[in-house]
C-alpha cells in the first residue's frame, strides 16, 4: 500500500490551492453577499485545467486519475463552496454524461467548449415533485415524426443559468417498460432552442454565487441526433452520473471541512481568554482534534474510492460511503468552527459562518444523506 501522491497530483494541490488563495479567496465574501456568479473566475478555472480533468485529450480534455480531479475540487472548496459546486457540477454532471455517453459528433461538438470553461453545461434531472424519486420524472418527450416533443421543467439544477450556460442534459419519459415502471431517455439541449426557458434562482442559504436554475420545456422540438446515448437509457445513465457526482461532493465535504478546521485553528492560536490561548483549553483542543482525525479519515476514504474508479474496478458503495461521511464530517467541523469562533462565528464578516451555511446543501445534494444510507445498506445485503 503506498499513500504517497504521485509529482503530478502534488502539483495539482500546490497550483490549485496557490490559485484558490490568491484569486478566490479575495472576492468570495462579495461574491456570496451580492449573490453573483462570475464568469471571470470560471475562465480562469478553466485556464489552469479545472475543467475536463478526467476527459480524454483528444477532446480537450486532460485525461488525469480520479484522485487528482478529487484533489483539485477538494482545494477550492477549501476556500469557497460556490466555485467548487461549479467546478464539481461542471466535471461530473456536465461534462461527465456527454463523454461517458455521447456519440462521437455529440462530444467533438461540445467537450472542447467545456472542457476551456469558456461555456457550462447542466443536468436537468430533479424536479419540482421528483426529488430523491428520481423515477418520479413528470417531463415527457413524445416522438413526432423524426423529432420529439419535450414538456415539463427541472429545479435546482447548477451552472444552467449564466452567461456561460451552453445547454443541459434533460432526463425525460419517453414510454412504459414491460414491468410498468417509466422509460427514460436522455436529450441534449442547447439554449436558445424555442420553447426553453432558464430561469436563474436567488435568495438560497448557501452557494450563493453559483449558477442554479429552474428550466421549463414548453414543446421544445428536438431532433433524433440530441438523444444522449440510446432511447430508454436516460434512468441507467442518471445512476451512473450520480455514482461519479458523489465523489465530487466528498471531494467537496473533505475541502470545505479542511478551511473550515483551518480557520478555527488559526483563530483558536490568536484569540486570547484568561491570559492564554483558546486553543490550550482542553474543551477547544479536543474540538480540534477530533476535526484533524475525522478530515484524515474522509480523505483517506474519498481517494479510495477514487482511486478505485481510475482502475476501474467497482467504486460505487465507496462512493456512498464517501460522499455521506465527507458531508457529515463538514457539518461537525463547521459546527465546532463557529462554536471555537463563538459571536464573531456568526458574522458574515468572518469567513466561517459561510463554511456553516454552504455545507448543508452536501447532506441534500446528488442523493441525500439518507439515500446514501439506503444505497449503502443495500450494497451490504440488507
Amino acid at each position: 500500500m503506498d499513500f504517497d501522491l504521485n509529482k503530478e497530483q502534488e502539483m495539482i494541490r500546490d497550483a490549485v490551492r496557490s490559485f484558490a488563495e490568491k484569486e478566490i479567496a479575495p472576492v468570495a465574501l462579495e461574491l456570496d453577499e451580492k449573490e453573483e456568479f462570475s464568469p471571470e473566475l470560471t475562465k480562469a478555472m478553466g485556464e489552469i485545467g479545472l475543467f475536463g480533468m478526467f476527459v480524454p485529450e483528444v477532446y480537450g480534455g486532460q485525461e488525469m486519475d480520479y484522485i487528482s480531479y478529487a484533489i483539485a475540487v477538494e482545494e477550492v472548496a477549501r476556500i469557497d463552496g460556490s466555485q467548487a459546486a461549479t467546478v464539481a457540477a461542471g466535471n461530473s454532471l456536465g461534462i461527465g454524461p456527454i463523454n461517458y455517453f455521447g456519440s462521437e459528433e455529440q462530444k467533438k461538438k461540445y467537450l472542447p467548449k467545456l472542457c476551456t470553461g469558456e461555456a457550462l453545461w447542466g443536468f436537468g434531472l430533479t424536479e419540482p415533485e421528483a426529488g430523491s424519486d428520481a423515477g418520479g420524472s413528470k417531463t415527457t418527450a413524445v416522438k413526432d415524426g423524426n423529432e420529439w416533443i419535450l414538456n415539463g421543467s427541472k429545479i435546482f439544477i447548477t451552472n444552467a443559468a449564466c452567461e456561460l450556460s451552453l445547454g443541459v442534459t434533460v432526463q425525460a419519459v419517453t414510454g412504459t417498460r414491460a414491468d410498468g415502471r417509466p422509460e427514460t431517455t436522455c436529450f441534449l439541449l442547447e439554449h436558445g432552442t424555442p420553447g426553453f426557458t432558464a430561469k436563474a434562482m436567488h435568495k438560497k442559504l448557501m452557494w450563493r454565487s453559483s449558477s442554479t436554475a429552474e428550466l421549463y420545456f414548453d414543446n421544445v422540438r428536438l431532433k433524433e441526433d440530441s438523444i444522449l446515448g440510446k432511447p430508454g437509457d436516460g434512468f441507467k445513465q442518471m445512476l451512473k452520473t450520480l455514482d461519479g457526482g458523489r465523489l465530487s461532493i466528498g471531494a467537496m465535504g473533505l475541502g470545505g471541512a479542511q478551511g473550515a478546521y483551518e480557520l478555527a485553528l488559526k483563530y483558536a492560536k490568536q484569540r486570547k481568554q484568561f491570559g492564554q490561548p483558546i486553543s490550550k483549553f482542553q474543551a477547544n483542543a479536543f474540538k480540534l482534534a477530533d476535526c484533524a482525525m475525522e478530515i484524515e479519515c474522509a480523505r483517506n476514504l474519498l481517494y479510495k474510492a477514487c482511486w478505485l474508479r481510475s482502475q476501474h474496478r467497482p467504486f460505487q458503495k465507496l462512493a456512498s460511503m464517501a460522499k455521506l461521511y465527507c458531508s457529515e464530517v463538514m457539518y461537525r467541523v463547521a459546527n465546532h468552527a463557529v462554536q471555537i469562533h463563538g459571536g464573531y462565528g456568526l458574522m458574515k464578516e468572518y469567513n466561517v459562518e459561510r463554511f456553516y451555511r454552504d455545507q448543508k446543501l452536501l447532506d441534500i445534494g446528488e442523493g441525500t444523506s439518507e439515500i446514501q444510507r439506503l444505497v449503502i445498506s443495500r450494497y451490504i445485503g440488507c
